[in-house]
């Protein structure tokens, strides 16, 4: 596994990547780019790699709001949901913040490098305790949440808003959803419609997970008006290139692609767990609400040797969860992909089991 400073991904680039057949380990859109996407930026690569790009992303950002619902003001745009994390941590992460554990390593990082405090409050059965948090972040600089929690998977439902509800408005918080749009029912769960009501809070998305964008990097903030002016502030010129914006443009305009994922990963989620359940004895899938799950390892073996059996039998890479903190060395993460993929993973696991 490549750690940068401490913080681990995914991906092929966190083996060999001529090793990789199938990548479990990365939960982005198990349909990946859209046809009507990829036909959009085949017919103007040339004029978007040689023209500067919008450095406002004005049309991207007209586009965002059309499809949320919320006046373009609000918007910020990134070059991938982790610019926007590092950005939020470099204007409000001054002395002390807090972040649940086991969760994204980006916000770690991010407060690290400028110096700030972390103090880290770990889950009571993979589930967020709204009391302890809210008494460990009273006073404290900023909050990270993750809804739903990577690595875990699931929502953190109803107290989200009893935990904002609960601290003073000078504590800024930032809600990551970079995955609630595979969620069932997502538009009951985001926070996005809170956003004028709380003047300290920050939504995360990403384009580049929902639409299946990961090399294109493109994600965005939302958020008071306020709070995104101040965001904006600190973005270098530039920060989101042409081909990449053209890509959302195009993606926002084509919802269909999500909503057949969506539909995809809400079937495949259930045939996964139970076929994996069904055909193995020492991989227990845990329940998850995202388009990615947590499996159990109860055999004799780590979660570093699962996935390196599986990268060299099968050419298949899932997420050694070993590296988040709090989850040890006994827990992988499998990104729900296609029928024929998920079953290529279930026969895996078996032929291993056995």
């Amino acid at each position: 596994m490549i750690a940068l400073n401490g913080c681990s991904h995914g991906g092929i680039y966190s083996v060999h990547p001529n090793k990789v057949k199938v990548d479990f380990s990365s939960n982005v859109n198990p349909l990946g780019i859209s046809k009507t996407v990829l036909k959009t930026i085949q017919e103007n690569m040339y004029s978007l790699s040689c023209t500067y790009p919008d450095p406002e992303c004005n049309e991207l950002k007209q586009s965002l709001s059309d499809y949320l619902k919320i006046h373009p003001d609000c918007i910020n745009i990134g070059n991938g949901a982790t610019e926007l994390i590092h950005t939020f941590a470099r204007i409000f992460a001054a002395n002390r913040v807090v972040v649940p554990s086991p969760t994204f390593c980006e916000y770690e990082l991010a407060c690290r490098r400028v110096g700030a405090k972390i103090v880290a409050v770990p889950l009571k059965k993979m589930r967020l305790d709204p009391d302890q948090l809210i008494e460990k972040a009273k006073g404290c600089d900023a909050l990270f949440l993750c809804n739903p929690n990577n690595p875990t998977g699931l929502l953190y439902r109803t107290s989200l808003k009893k935990i904002i509800n609960h601290l003073d408005s000078s504590t800024k918080i930032l809600v990551d959803e970079s995955f609630i749009e595979f969620v069932n029912e997502s538009d009951r769960h985001t926070m996005i419609k809170y956003i004028n009501e709380f003047d300290n809070l920050v939504i995360l998305r990403s384009l580049t997970k929902s639409f299946g964008l990961a090399g294109l990097r493109l994600g965005y903030s939302v958020s008071c008006p306020k709070l995104a002016k101040k965001l904006s502030k600190y973005r270098i010129s530039w920060n989101v290139n042409g081909i990449a914006q053209r890509a959302g443009i195009t993606a926002l305009e084509n919802p269909q692609h999500l909503t057949s994922a969506r539909a995809i990963i809400e079937k495949e989620r259930e045939f996964m767990h139970i076929g994996i359940k069904k055909r193995t004895q020492n991989f227990s899938p845990l329940k998850s609400d995202a388009n990615y799950f947590l499996i159990r390892l109860s055999k004799n073996k780590s979660s570093t040797e699962v996935r390196d059996l599986l990268l060299v039998n099968d050419g298949i890479l899932v997420r050694d969860c070993s590296t988040f903190i709090g989850l040890g060395s006994k827990y992988i993460r499998v990104a729900i992909k296609t029928h024929k993929e998920n079953l290529i993973l279930m026969n895996a696991l078996e032929a291993i089991d056995n």
